[in-house]
């Protein structure tokens, strides 16, 4: 199925993080320590979770497991109102205690660690907020997650110039700890920032995923790429973002975007902000107009896109790094453009299959 097809209810739980990661796109950001209420959670768990859209996603500028009484509350409703089909995911920096790594293997079905590679590529870039290395604990809690877990532990691998040549060695060193499910990033702008930090060429990224991919294979590991998340199917839309699914802030409003984190923060990712909580009387208000607009962001409407051949699966690349980088998000990113085309030649386009979708 298209990668926009994958339809959850993210909570953004907190934007507190115990890690200083070196090229996180939301630590300047993330001045204020906030939290999301637990009422304006569980007003998105009655009105988005269903039987038929069972799923539930934790999430944030932060590290989500530094409320992990909140998580759990938030859950157990969610199980109380959805009860075994509720399908749960998190997006999780993976640096915490045995209690945690313990709760999480019990109930989640879909664990995401963000994770970089082997140790000398995870303590240059994944660092805890008092500048301590983090890849002893990562790895020991990766380890405990794979043997007990009920679902799938898999990774998401932020690329730059320390490790965009050795995607091999990092396949072969998550498939030595278990892993099966790896999806890569390349580093990019931070929000609401105006110097670029990515620093890789995004053509050299693509060639070494292109050596990876055949390790990969022979390994039984499934890697993809935020530039292949929609090799699988055609589609007519990038991501969910397009159809405006649900993202709640920790301040109080409704989001399109993993990357539009806040509601109050202004600037090109305020598009993405299409409803809030109306705390004073428990209601969700929501602005249509950016609603229909998020909609018009298609595949038939992208005009610099029409002559690419790969169009109908790549619907235009991620909408939030380019409304960031440019305030349009019906702009594209040429270079990006390349390696994709590149990407799309390399691999059986339209044949790939994804069980689990780019977090």
């Amino acid at each position: 199925m298209p990668h926009c097809e994958k339809n959850p209810l993210s909570l953004f739980i907190t934007s507190n993080c115990n890690m200083s990661c070196k090229y996180c796109y939301t630590q300047k950001i993330r001045c204020n320590k906030q939290t999301i209420p637990y009422s304006f959670g569980k007003k998105g768990i009655d009105v988005y979770l269903t039987p038929q859209n069972p799923h539930l996603r934790f999430f944030g500028a932060g590290e989500p497991t530094l409320e992990i009484e909140l998580l759990k509350k938030l859950y157990n409703y969610a199980f109380e109102k959805i009860g075994t089909s509720l399908v749960t995911e998190i997006q999780t920096n993976g640096y915490f205690g045995h209690n945690t790594a313990k709760w999480l293997a019990n109930h989640l079905d879909i664990i995401w660690l963000s994770w970089d590679g082997p140790a000398d590529v995870q303590n240059s870039y994944r660092i805890t907020t008092g500048g301590e290395p983090t890849s002893h604990i990562v790895e020991k809690n990766a380890k405990y997650l794979i043997e007990n877990s009920k679902g799938v532990v898999g990774v998401r691998m932020t690329v730059g110039a320390q490790n965009v040549t050795k995607q091999e060695e990092a396949i072969r060193y998550f498939a030595s700890k278990g892993i099966k499910h790896v999806w890569s990033d390349p580093i990019f702008r931070g929000l609401n920032e105006i110097e670029d930090q990515s620093d890789i060429d995004i053509m050299q990224y693509a060639k070494e995923f292109i050596k990876a991919t055949h390790i990969a294979s022979e390994l039984g590991v499934n890697y993809g790429s935020l530039l292949t998340c929609n090799f699988d199917a055609k589609t007519e839309y990038n991501c969910r973002a397009c159809l405006s699914a649900p993202h709640l802030t920790t301040d109080g409003y409704i989001s399109a975007c993993d990357m539009a984190l806040f509601g109050q923060l202004g600037g090109p990712m305020d598009c993405f902000i299409y409803g809030r909580w109306d705390k004073d009387n428990n209601d969700l208000i929501y602005d249509h107009d950016k609603i229909n607009h998020l909609k018009t962001r298609s595949a038939s409407n992208m005009k610099k896109c029409q002559n690419c051949e790969v169009i109908s699966y790549c619907a235009g690349y991620c909408l939030g790094e380019i409304a960031n980088e440019t305030g349009d998000f019906f702009n594209i990113k040429e270079k990006v453009c390349e390696a994709i085309r590149f990407l799309a030649k390399e691999l059986n386009v339209g044949q790939l299959s994804y069980k689990y979708h780019h977090p």
